[in-house]
């Protein structure tokens, strides 16, 4: 099936996924965007069974790598066994956000096929798959903090124990470091306590880190070629970097967070980090107080 077609299947999502968007959830003290920034959120309390914060919920985003999320869904859930060796590649994209085994299963998978399917299955009507003229780009899918939130709902409450025990597992084990030698400490694991399950992403901020983590050799990976590239037609914020932070947080993992931001072009890593870091810490601060 053409991309051009896969849109369309997408925008074919039932209706209820739209429905009851949390526009009506505030935070008291809602957290301060600072200016050039972009930013969306959403919080639901598990406990309470609500949303309890959003702020431009379905504003879609380019995923960068919390698209990984869906590509291990969608492969677990076609699968009844995973061999070792595709063990490994999930382990190290779900916990070290590794592209290259992201890269791999991507193109296994199908590519936007992937996005399609899991979009139709668990309801996600903002999450659509790259443009047609970058089939290859699994980090220019475009979804939203609603979808984020919607996804991590679905494995928690819907998807088969193997599937959930498996990503989520890794998730709570998440890395210090990312692969490519990016730090993937900010955001929730920065702002929150421990315990968290957390999938971050970043795009657009070159391929070299201002600081490379201290334990990414140990991690074995090259610098991605995926990492290169921040800009395409038809991809959101084309030409801003980007930066998410989403995840399960707080005592028995009461709420599925996601904030998603875009940055001033040009902008460098240390002052992205700090601006999602605050805004994740003071979100974080409202719901709880």
């Amino acid at each position: 099936m053409r991309i051009t077609s896969l849109a369309a299947a997408v925008a074919a999502v039932p209706l209820l996924a739209a429905l009851a968007p949390p526009a009506a959830a505030v935070t008291a003290r809602p957290p301060r965007v600072p200016v050039g920034t972009t930013a969306a959120w959403v919080v639901f309390d598990r406990q309470a069974g609500r949303f309890v914060a959003a702020r431009n919920a379905h504003r879609k985003y380019r995923s960068a790598s919390v698209v990984k999320i869906l590509i291990a869904i969608d492969y677990l859930e076609r699968r009844r066994s995973v061999p070792k060796a595709d063990a490994d590649l999930l382990k190290v994209m779900l916990r070290a956000s590794d592209d290259d085994a992201a890269s791999t299963l991507w193109d296994r998978g199908g590519k936007g096929q992937i996005i399609v399917r899991t979009a139709r299955r668990l309801g996600l009507a903002d999450t659509t798959p790259p443009p047609a003229s970058k089939p290859g780009f699994w980090g220019y899918t475009s979804l939203s903090a609603y979808d984020v939130v919607r996804t991590y709902r679905y494995l928690l409450d819907r998807a088969d124990a193997r599937v959930r025990d498996l990503i989520l597992g890794h998730l709570r084990r998440a890395t210090p470091c990312g692969a490519d030698g990016f730090d993937q400490t900010f955001g929730i694991p920065d702002a929150v306590p421990r315990p968290y399950a957390v999938k971050q992403g970043w795009s657009g901020f070159g391929t070299t880190p201002p600081t490379r983590c201290r334990d990414a050799r140990a991690l074995g990976a090259p610098v991605s070629w995926i990492a290169q590239r921040a800009a395409g037609s038809g991809v959101p914020d084309y030409g801003r970097p980007v930066l998410h932070t989403t995840g399960l947080v707080g005592p028995g993992e009461r709420y599925v967070m996601a904030v998603l931001t875009a940055h001033p072009a040009g902008g460098t890593w240390s002052a992205s980090v700090k601006r999602i870091t605050d805004i994740t810490r003071g979100l974080y601060r409202d719901v709880t107080s």
